[in-house]
């Protein structure tokens, strides 16, 4: 019966399947507790009435915010695809900042701190990141061993066992250095098996072509094999630079100026916490998207080498 609707009706199935659609996610919006406080600011008059009735204004706002979305989506559709992903983020984007202005942040004590913060937490941030760069993963990939302990314990151990456990052996290391040597070893772990991965994937046949027109076992890696397989190891080894990024905030547990180190001590000077927090992650959310554009750039350079 609903098929033969479909088929000689479709486009009343097309608009009674919007609608139940509209209608699941305003009743998921109700269960989830959306608060009407919002619609009462939009529409003053309605306030008292809202107030009075959660129940019904909360389902109200429920269908409101439905509404919004089933609209928002028609209008972003009659866009070209790269102005819908623009209008998607800056929306998205919007909402972010309004998120964070409910916390009654104080913008000035932000403005005060964050060069500061930028200055001397990233710098120590992306020292940590750029020393993963040092770490070839084929290398790593004659250790078996080395990858199985460093990819088996966690960072935040691993952190703790060099700071503190490498003095009782006799050697001193710094906080920074520890950080940085625990990063390497972290991720230079996972680096192995991303390499380990582009490599494997390249045929037999394209080696054996090579040492067929006389090049030796080195120029063959580095001039044949590395070239293709470098299509395969970007994008993870791209993901895990931003993973290593995020989790260079552990180190700061040891008391390295990193950005989270910065965001709780500073934030503490004037019980600011949360002012320092949410600019810290904007800085690391930046940092990430500046690294997401170069991978983006690495991948389309050696994509074209795909094209016929």
């Amino acid at each position: 019966m609903i098929g033969r609707f479909i088929l000689n009706y479709p486009e009343a199935a097309r608009r009674t399947g919007v609608l139940l659609a509209l209608g699941l996610v305003a009743l998921a919006l109700f269960a989830m507790g959306v608060s009407s406080v919002w619609l009462g600011r939009l529409v003053p008059p309605l306030s008292e009435w809202l107030a009075a009735n959660d129940s019904l204004g909360r389902l109200l706002a429920a269908v409101a915010i439905a509404l919004i979305l089933a609209a928002n989506w028609k209008l972003l559709r009659l866009l070209p695809r790269r102005q819908q992903v623009i209008g998607v983020w800056l929306e998205l984007f919007v909402l972010l900042m309004l998120f964070f202005y409910s916390f009654d942040l104080s913008f000035t004590f932000i403005a005060k701190k964050i060069g500061y913060l930028i200055t001397q937490g990233v710098t120590t941030t992306l020292v940590g990141a750029i020393a993963k760069l040092s770490k070839n993963g084929v290398i790593y990939g004659l250790a078996t061993f080395y990858t199985s302990l460093f990819r088996g314990l966690p960072l935040l151990m691993q952190i703790y066992i060099i700071y503190l456990g490498l003095p009782q052996v006799g050697y001193v290391i710094g906080a920074v250095p520890a950080g940085i040597l625990a990063l390497s070893l972290c991720y230079g772990a996972y680096m192995t098996e991303i390499f380990r991965a582009g490599i494997q994937s390249i045929s037999r046949g394209q080696s054996e072509g090579a040492t067929a027109l006389g090049l030796s076992p080195s120029q063959t890696m580095a001039l044949v094999i590395l070239p293709q397989a470098m299509r395969v190891i970007i994008p993870p080894t791209g993901n895990q630079f931003i993973a290593m990024l995020k989790d260079s905030s552990l180190v700061s547990v040891v008391g390295v100026w990193e950005i989270m180190y910065l965001a709780r001590t500073q934030g503490q000077t004037e019980f600011r916490h949360i002012e320092m927090l949410i600019t810290a992650s904007m800085i690391y959310w930046i940092l990430s998207i500046g690294l997401e554009f170069l991978q983006a750039r690495i991948e389309e350079r050696f994509g074209r080498f795909n094209v016929r």
